[in-house]
């Protein structure tokens, strides 16, 4: 990969390099009162990618003060979003004129098509882009060697947590980058989240905490499908097993929010739509294999996923891949 030189002084490419330059300098002071500072004058954020999840996104950095420009594909999310009080984006490039961009797409695919472009990043003069959805490692990689060669800052900071949970602001952020792009983008965290947890310096690390935990979920889903089933089939009510479990063993809110949606057969509204609950599986197994980490169950787990889908189950929620073990079992839909 070849390195862009220096644009000739007064160019924009080299305006941002001085910018940056001055940010740099200006880091040696505490982080506290950095976040101090912008909390009270507040950042210029671009945020691109309006979906269920980055709606209560952007709408949380508009409360906290923050000047929000908005784009995404549809517009009818984006004029919801100036009803909110964002302020419209012409494109991704007017969302990379501001002082730090943030991203929610929904796959590598939209991320590599949209965010990706070198003519993009050129002209970017945004400090930092964090990128909040969940990728592969792989394409993390690549985002951060080519933004690194236009000077900008790549975090990777995926989140846990539903629509409902986004719109309140109470996000656990999965983040990883370098200590100064975390340290200015943390006020922003501090809006959409109620705990950041670090993983590491390269970017790749929390797409691979936030893989590792969705391909978890998604076992943790299937177990409880089986387990419900084997019940069923032999005269014990699913819901009643769920009640122990997540009363006993199991507590917290995956058995007793998935639990309840798979005992009970509640796949609607969907949080989470089964083909990105494929996707995650998938990328799980991706990074297994550039790795060489065996993961068995993750077949298991792409093939029933597949098996949803074949059925028609793909605008129902994930937790829908409990009909595949039903439908194994014999019992009826």
């Amino acid at each position: 990969m070849s390195v862009r030189r220096p644009g000739p002084p007064g160019t924009r490419a080299a305006r941002r390099a001085d910018v940056q330059s001055a940010d740099r300098g200006r880091t040696t002071a505490p982080a506290a009162g950095r976040q101090r500072e912008c909390a009270m004058s507040g950042m210029t954020v671009g945020f691109v990618g309006l979906g269920a999840m980055g709606q209560g996104m952007a709408a949380n950095l508009v409360k906290a003060g923050h000047t929000v420009r908005v784009w995404n594909r549809s517009p009818g999310a984006v004029a919801a979003m100036v009803g909110r009080g964002a302020l419209a984006a012409d494109g991704p490039a007017d969302a990379f004129a501001a002082d730090v961009v943030v991203s929610m797409l929904a796959n590598d695919a939209a991320v590599e098509r949209l965010l990706l472009d070198p003519a993009l990043l050129e002209a970017a003069t945004a400090r930092v882009h964090v990128n909040m959805a969940t990728v592969s490692v792989a394409l993390a990689e690549r985002a951060e060697a080519l933004h690194a060669e236009y000077g900008i800052g790549y975090v990777a900071a995926p989140v846990l947590g539903r629509p409902p949970v986004a719109e309140a602001g109470e996000l656990n952020i999965l983040a990883a980058g370098s200590a100064e792009s975390l340290a200015a983008v943390e006020p922003l965290f501090a809006a959409m989240g109620r705990r950041v947890w670090h993983f590491g310096e390269r970017p790749g690390q929390a797409n691979t905490a936030k893989i590792s935990t969705n391909f978890l979920l998604a076992c943790a889903i299937e177990s409880m499908a089986e387990a419900c089933s084997l019940a069923e089939a032999n005269g014990v009510r699913p819901t009643d097993l769920i009640e122990m479990l997540s009363g006993t063993l199991f507590p917290g809110p995956i058995y007793s929010g998935y639990g309840s949606m798979v005992a009970e057969r509640r796949y609607e509204p969907a949080g989470f739509k089964l083909p990105l609950g494929l996707k995650d599986v998938d990328l799980a197994l991706s990074a297994g294999a550039a790795t060489h980490v065996p993961l068995p169950f993750g077949s298991v787990l792409r093939d029933a996923f597949l098996d949803a889908l074949a059925h028609g189950d793909g605008e129902k929620d994930w937790a829908a891949v409990a009909a595949v073990a039903r439908r194994r079992a014999g019992l009826p839909e």
